[in-house]
């Protein structure tokens, strides 16, 4: 009986592991579009906001459903785990089309199609800081450091022998011509984890905010970069675009990726997609999923809160307050989560550097999920008592 018990546990563990793997929407899915992808914006970098924090450039990603590209900005992301650094997302022409590979975590920077993103990705490798006993040191010359609240830092000049130019993909027509080196082999086949969930939470942000999209913005988004992911309030906006946007009358693209070949749930960049497999007219929309997702284990994995709708009561004055607490219960709840990511954020930090044990981080992780849920039930208590008293009153006597 506990056996079968045991079994059912597993398999049930490996589902939520699975679908938490491909939960990242479209970098564990092929993604293959057929015209390039804007020129890369002119911003800012913003401070780093404390030691630990690696810079994450800003790219190009593609929604289908609104057959646009769309910016996911710049930003500061705490490493999974010491001795890590990031491989940066590309876009590649190959058999026709222009294919997506996704970004990923490992211990040496592997091949980004020769993109010079800045900031230290100039088209190689990463020139921007390095690890030196478990603590994660910036070179100033290429990142913006307040040396006040950080003090891990030194001072490397860069001389960079490529082109300048703001080019977003590798090989096609104007593209970037660069193949990789031995090192970026040997890169590619090490242990790699996938972005982290802050990585995912802001592409989510930034495709779900129009002004992202390229043929809103003409390559100059609203925001370029963050200091911290999913803080699009106070973002960098772009300086200008990297050079006139001029998209196709008719703009196609497909997801070409199969579930059996999903090689980024491993962690690994994106394999070259199959050309012909564009979205057909007919069939715009999304894939309905009707699994259900399992219970975020941390703050980063929440979605924003929105404001209720207000049903109108025929009282307007009424009406127009009870839409005011919605807005501020959401924007107090918006930022509980913010502050309680941060928190979560910071422990996995000190856990990584301390060479925790499995048995440490495994209660770490369950310390965070019960947080996550008890902050969520919390919210939900707080809008239920908020449309409680939005109702009408009952006449007296009824």
């Amino acid at each position: 009986m506990r056996v079968g018990s045991y079994s059912r546990f597993l398999f049930f563990a490996l589902v939520l592991l699975a679908l938490s793997a491909a939960s990242y929407a479209q970098v564990g899915i092929g993604i293959s579009v057929n015209f390039a992808p804007p020129a890369l914006p002119v911003y800012e970098q913003p401070p780093c906001p404390a030691e630990g924090y690696i810079w994450t450039p800003g790219y190009w990603a593609w929604d289908a459903d609104d057959a646009d590209y769309y910016w996911v900005p710049g930003t500061w992301v705490l490493a999974p785990e010491v001795g890590y650094l990031w491989t940066p997302a590309w876009w590649g022409w190959s058999g026709g089309v222009y294919l997506f590979h996704a970004g990923w975590w490992g211990p040496h920077v592997g091949f980004y199609g020769g993109i010079s993103y800045g900031y230290g990705y100039f088209g190689n490798g990463y020139e921007g800081g390095r690890w030196d006993g478990g603590h994660f040191f910036y070179n100033r010359s290429v990142n913006n450091i307040n040396v006040t609240n950080i003090h891990n830092v030194y001072n490397t000049t860069v001389v960079n022998n490529t082109t300048v130019n703001r080019v977003s993909y590798n090989g096609g027509s104007g593209g970037i011509n660069a193949r990789p080196t031995s090192e970026d082999q040997r890169a590619e086949s090490e242990r790699h984890l996938p972005p982290a969930p802050v990585q995912r939470q802001q592409e989510q942000g930034a495709r779900s905010n129009p002004q992202q999209r390229a043929s809103v913005n003409q390559g100059r988004p609203a925001v370029a970069a963050t200091e911290k992911p999913g803080d699009f309030r106070s973002g960098v906006p772009a300086r200008e675009a990297g050079a006139p946007y001029h998209p196709p009358a008719e703009r196609r693209g497909a997801q070409a990726g199969r579930p059996e070949n999903r090689g980024q749930a491993a962690g690994r960049p994106e394999t070259a997609a199959r050309p012909g497999n564009e979205a057909r007219p007919e069939n715009p929309g999304r894939q309905e999923n009707n699994v259900p997702r399992p219970p975020a284990a941390h703050a980063s994995e929440l979605q924003p809160h929105q404001p209720a709708n207000v049903e109108n009561t025929g009282n307007a004055k009424r009406d127009q307050k009870y839409q005011q607490q919605q807005a501020k219960l959401a924007q107090r709840q918006n930022q509980e989560h913010q502050k309680l990511q941060q928190r979560q954020e910071h422990e996995h930090q000190r856990v990584a550097q301390n060479n925790a044990n499995a048995a440490r981080t495994q209660q770490l992780e369950q310390k965070h999920q019960q947080q996550t849920a008890q902050l969520e039930q919390k919210h939900t208590q707080q809008q239920q008592h908020l449309q409680q008293r939005q109702q009408p009153a009952r006449p007296k006597g009824r």
